[in-house]
Order: C-alpha cells, then structure tokens, then sequence
C-alpha cells in the first residue's frame, strides 16, 4: 500500500487519477498506479451490491472503473479513517447504516439516507433519502424523518415530524475575545432534546448546548426557517410561526405563541401562556400570561394605543402642512 500512495502523489490532482482510471484506452497506466489489493478490495466492498462485486478480479470494464474511482476519492479525501466495510445496505428501503447501529426492523430507511455508528432508530420509523443520522443519535417510534434532514448530538422522540432539511444538534453561535483581541469559539459539547409528539418545518435549525441541554417540549409545533439558539428550553404545547429567531440561553414556558418574525434576544425568561404578535422583539423578561407586541413587546393593550397615538400625531402634522 505504500508503494501504491508513493505513485499516486507522482499525480498532480485526484482529478488526473480518475481521467486515467474512466479512459478504457490507458490500462497499463491504471494498472501501474494501483495495486491489484486495492481493486480486489474495492470491488468486494460492502457499500456495493451483490450484483456489482459479482466479480473480484481486476477489470478495465465500465462497471469496475467505477467502483475504483469511488475507492480512491473516499480512501484519499478520508485518509483512511472509515472503514466502509462497516456500513451495509438496509433490507426495508435500500439505504445505509453502521454494523454497530440498533434499528427496528419494521423501521424504513430510504436509498440515500445514511445511519452512522451506535444510533437507534425505533419501530415504524421513515428515514427519507439524503437524511444523515449522525453517531449515538437516538429516534423514538413512529418518527419521520424528510428529506435531506442533518441531525447529530440529539435524541429525538416518539411520534415526531422533522421536515426536510432540518438541521439538529450543530454547534451553537458562541464566541468570545481572548487577550489578544481574536475571537475564540466557546466550546459547545452538549446535545438537543426533542420530546414526543413534536412537529419541525423544513429548514429549521437547532443548536446543541454548552452549558445545559437545548430542549424542545412534546407537542410543540414549529414552522419553517425558525433558529432556536444554543441552552435554549422551550416547554410543551408551544406554537413557534415561521422566521422566528431565538438567540442563546432563553427559557419558554408552556402553551407560548409566536407569530411570525419574532425576535428573541439572548437570557429572557418567558411564562407560560403568553402570546406575541408579528414582528415583535423581546428584549427583557415577560413574567406574566397574556398578549404582548412591538419593538420592545410590551403589552397589547399599550401598543395598539401607542400605534393610535402615533397616527394620530401623523394625521395632525399633515392637516397642518
């Protein structure tokens, strides 16, 4: 294998390897860059079906070709850090999971999605095409999963609906200036907590914790494009509109509306039964129920009468012009 990675750094680009390795009119070329190991192995690779690793013998013939230029991007752009052997092809829909992966068999997993290592993926779930589930992430029973869905370092639970392209579990937004003035990441380790019977619209993202978990309470529903911050908590039975944004560290309490374009700033504490209207910004603590709107959101009784009172003042200084 050593002498194989020594001719091959003899190439200038990997883009050069694969030309030699589609042209049918250089196999000696081929030939003399890769060892016959290498093509043994990679046609007798797990992530290939039966039909196509049929033959273990080195072939310049289209099928092979193939094959051998997947090897090579994924063995060099790896260097050699996955072992592909380990993941095989899922029975009940066609995609890919990791040996050491626990998935119900009645759990469907499409051509395309991809289970990474210690996962467990519970009874009648669905796993859409281009979902990647990344390691130790847990799916309760009955979840769906859409299309092109990201999650990692979280738990999801039972009876879920996560839209496509949903992102869970990336790092948080957390930064701070060390003693030569350059920004420094704050280290974000924690994970996200998704309980039952909650409902994620496509392209939501939510952050995993640094300093406590960042939880979404059962039976909360949230529309697309929400950003929901790292620690953030939000409790049970919320209703979360669309392009809603929640920065870090804020707590939610329960049965909490969000109409669309919220905006929440980092550290508020909200209770449990409070409304906002559209376009509203939070920029302290609601302590008590009730409605609340405008720019900082204050009660709605207050800022109806201070919209009236402001076109009040407008219609005066025109009849006056």
């Amino acid at each position: 294998m050593s002498s194989c990675l020594k001719r091959l750094a003899s190439i200038r680009s990997l883009s050069s390897i694969t030309g030699l390795v589609r042209s049918k009119s250089h196999p000696r070329l081929v030939e003399n860059l890769l060892a016959r190991r290498l093509a043994s192995a990679t046609t007798s690779s797990d992530c290939f079906s039966v039909g196509e690793r049929a033959s273990k013998h080195y072939s310049t013939g289209p099928g092979t070709t193939v094959h051998l230029e997947c090897a090579l991007n994924s063995r060099l752009q790896n260097d050699g850090e996955v072992d592909h052997r380990d993941y095989l092809r899922w029975g009940n829909g066609g995609g890919t999971f990791h040996k050491s992966a626990s998935i119900d068999p009645s759990a469907f997993v499409e051509i395309g999605a991809v289970v990474h290592s210690e996962c467990a993926v519970g009874a009648e779930c669905r796993i859409g095409c281009g979902a990647i589930i990344g390691p130790t992430v847990t799916i309760g029973q009955s979840t769906k999963i859409g299309y092109n869905v990201a999650l990692a370092n979280c738990m999801v639970g039972d009876f879920c609906v996560i839209h496509s392209g949903v992102c869970i579990g990336q790092d948080g937004f957390g930064f701070f200036v060390d003693e030569q003035g350059n920004m420094v990441k704050k280290p974000q380790t924690l994970n996200v907590r998704i309980e039952n019977h909650v409902e994620i619209g496509a392209n939501t993202c939510i952050d995993r914790g640094s300093w406590r978990d960042t939880v979404v309470g059962e039976h909360t529903k949230i529309d697309n494009l929400v950003q929901i911050g790292h620690n953030v908590v939000i409790g049970r039975s919320c209703i979360i509109c669309g392009q809603v944004g929640v920065a870090g560290s804020v707590t939610i309490g329960d049965y909490v509306t969000f109409g669309g374009r919220v905006g929440i700033r980092d550290h508020v504490n909200i209770a449990s039964k409070v409304r906002l209207a559209a376009n509203s910004c939070v920029t302290k603590d609601i302590s008590e129920p009730g409605d609340y709107g405008g720019f900082p959101a204050i009660p709605i009784r207050d800022w109806r009468r201070q919209i009236a009172m402001h076109r009040q003042s407008l219609k005066s200084t025109n009849s006056l012009a």
